[in-house]
């Protein structure tokens, strides 16, 4: 049987307070739809915050009203705003968001829709070393207030299918499989129908060539969209991230997943890569018909030629430029090349061959061969 104890001031001690009835229909009615609300409780006639709301704690709030619903190590605004068929655009930091791009890209989108946070993890400190991803105070109107690194969800609702959800990810220390199983529970209660990833990485490429995106490999429907927006397919091999097994999952349960990287010069490395931003950005307007002024290229082409003074300033930094540029240059010759057949069209012409050269076949070279010999329609001779 559960007891609550509370302070007595009339005795001075404490004493068992005994759960109602309707208490334990409202427990038993929760545990049987596996959905877990916090609720403010109230405590000698005052508010009192959540043990375990982690945005109470963070804002020192005194009071709260807002009611959360619990996905997986989410908790979620409730109720949740309905939802068109949605699509997810994640970033994941710090792996694969070098220069801030999926981030400040997020955030342009963001602002342009008046996106609003709708969730975020209910305890982080599970899934992260906060001696590594370390919380932050500041000073907001005279008060001290506490922001707690988080995997943090937005939405924003469009005039025009589909709806976005925005997914901040930060990279788990620890518990990867189960934040990546939290992560799903969403995507399907959500309904998600296209799970994109988008970022950057750093490359040996020129400053002074357009910058690349590289897609995702094995997606067959997604192939005609990565030509569309003049991606590449990516070739990494290596060290990855255990939140790769979203998209993975993802795809077995029937959603589109697709992967946009920005490749950006490994010699110029800053917290805010501009002109990544708005390579980024320019396929994200096209793919959902945003506004071309979020690409923003002019601050981009800015900060890239005060690079490029460096670089003049530099005779080692300008010999490597003249490398990278001269493999870029080769590099996208031979993918405008005609490209090989592919091996099931050259195996059939390789079998066709073979009929072709066995004996049973007509040699149509020979001088023996006559066509009409085996004519199956041919029409017989007329009689003189």
């Amino acid at each position: 049987m559960l007891w609550f104890r509370e302070h007595n001031t009339n005795s001075g001690g404490l004493k068992p307070l005994r759960l109602r009835d309707e208490h334990w229909i409202v427990l038993r009615a929760l545990t049987i739809a596996k959905c877990y609300r916090f609720w403010c409780l109230q405590a000698s006639k005052r508010k009192i915050p959540h043990s375990r709301c982690v945005r109470c704690l963070e804002n020192d709030k005194r009071e709260c009203q807002t009611i959360y619903m619990r996905i997986g190590a989410f908790e979620i605004n409730d109720p949740v705003p309905k939802m068109d068929n949605p699509h997810v655009l994640a970033v994941l930091r710090p792996w694969i968001d070098v220069g801030s791009v999926g981030t400040l890209s997020l955030s342009r989108v963001e602002r342009h829709l008046n996106a609003q946070e709708i969730g975020r993890l209910a305890r982080p400190g599970r899934f992260y070393d906060f001696t590594r991803y370390r919380p932050r105070s500041y000073i907001n109107q005279g008060t001290r207030e506490y922001s707690i690194p988080s995997t943090v969800i937005r939405f924003a609702k469009r005039e025009t299918s589909p709806d976005l959800i925005f997914l901040h990810l930060l990279e788990p220390h620890s518990y990867g499989e189960d934040f990546t199983d939290s992560v799903m529970e969403l995507l399907s209660y959500f309904g998600v129908k296209r799970y994109s990833l988008v970022g950057a990485m750093y490359d040996m490429v020129p400053h002074t060539r357009p910058l690349l995106v590289s897609g995702g490999i094995g997606e067959p429907d997604a192939e005609e969209e990565y030509k569309m927006l003049n991606t590449r397919p990516s070739n990494y091999e290596g060290p990855t991230t255990i939140t790769y097994l979203i998209p993975l999952q993802a795809g077995k349960m029937g959603m589109e997943t697709r992967t946009f990287v920005v490749h950006l010069p490994q010699y110029f490395q800053v917290d805010e890569d501009f002109t990544g931003t708005s390579r980024l950005m320019e396929i994200l307007c096209n793919v959902y018909q945003l506004p071309k002024r979020l690409m923003d290229p002019q601050r981009g082409r800015d900060q890239y030629q005060a690079l490029q003074k460096i670089v003049s300033d530099a005779s080692e930094v300008g010999s490597l430029l003249s490398r990278l540029e001269e493999r870029y240059d080769k590099e996208q010759n031979e993918e405008s090349a005609p490209k090989p057949l592919s091996p099931n069209i050259e195996q059939f012409l390789r079998d066709l061959d073979l009929d072709l050269e066995s004996p049973d076949s007509p040699n149509i070279d020979s001088p023996f061969f006559d066509e009409t010999e085996d004519a199956d329609d041919s029409e017989p001779e007329r009689p003189e």
